[in-house]
């Protein structure tokens, strides 16, 4: 072996172990971020604005991958988890799905039963009512016979909301003398009987209106203040 091969031969080794301390030079570098990053789970984010209260659907959210060490403890990473929930607050589109923003939707107490009636948005609502809600269910009945005074009653005391669905234009009939623009669902936790008179109330009452009871307020009304006609102020 001449020397220009020797040489050859000793350029060729240095090469090799170049290329070789190289690669141990970026093995080393990918072990120590997988070594800080870590494995990684699914969470959460959500696609669009999601109202306060509103009931929360799987379809709402969009899955995303991220280190495990970097995600919150109450980050939800299954979304089996928002079954049956509501947003306890305003949910920006983009923010990660965690605990704290959702809570269960009210449930129905034994001997309830659920009952939704259509509120006027304008005079029932006024969006202050939410699920858990307490309200008094007031109904206005018009005269029919001639000389008969219009009554406003209370129909249902201390009822509990459940839930409040989307605001929803209306077009009334025309020969229909309760008229409302927009109307919003309104379900309720009541006993049967009180279900009944709700019930009866939609259906026949020019006026449905809701008054929202305070937190620890005393929503009880007198027996000979259940009934208000114009006449009772004079």
């Amino acid at each position: 072996m001449n020397s220009r091969q020797r040489r050859g031969v000793i350029l060729l080794v240095l090469s090799v172990l170049c290329a070789g301390g190289a690669f141990a030079g970026v093995l080393s570098v990918v072990n120590d971020v997988e070594s800080k990053v870590g494995p990684e789970t699914t969470a959460y984010k959500l696609k669009s604005d999601i109202n306060p209260y509103e009931a929360l659907e799987p379809g709402a959210f969009e899955a995303v991958s991220m280190p495990e060490r970097w995600v919150p403890d109450a980050a939800i990473t299954d979304l089996d988890e928002v079954r049956g929930k509501i947003a306890v607050t305003e949910l920006s589109k983009g923010s990660l799905l965690q605990k704290g923003m959702i809570v269960d939707r009210p449930a129905l107490k034994s001997g309830q039963q659920e009952i939704a009636i259509m509120v006027d948005a304008a005079t029932g609502v006024a969006g202050k009512i939410t699920p858990g809600s307490k309200v008094n269910v007031y109904a206005t009945f018009e005269g029919k016979a001639q000389g008969e005074k219009s009554v406003s009653k209370l129909i249902v005391q201390d009822a509990d909301v459940i839930d409040v669905g989307k605001m929803s234009a209306l077009k009334p009939d025309e020969n229909d003398d309760r008229r409302m623009n927009q109307a919003v669902p309104i379900t309720f936790a009541l006993d049967t009987k009180d279900a009944q008179r709700v019930a009866y109330a939609e259906s026949f009452a020019s006026h449905v209106r809701l008054a929202l009871i305070g937190p620890g307020g005393d929503a009880s009304v007198s027996p000979r203040d259940r009934t208000y006609t114009l006449d009772g102020d004079k």
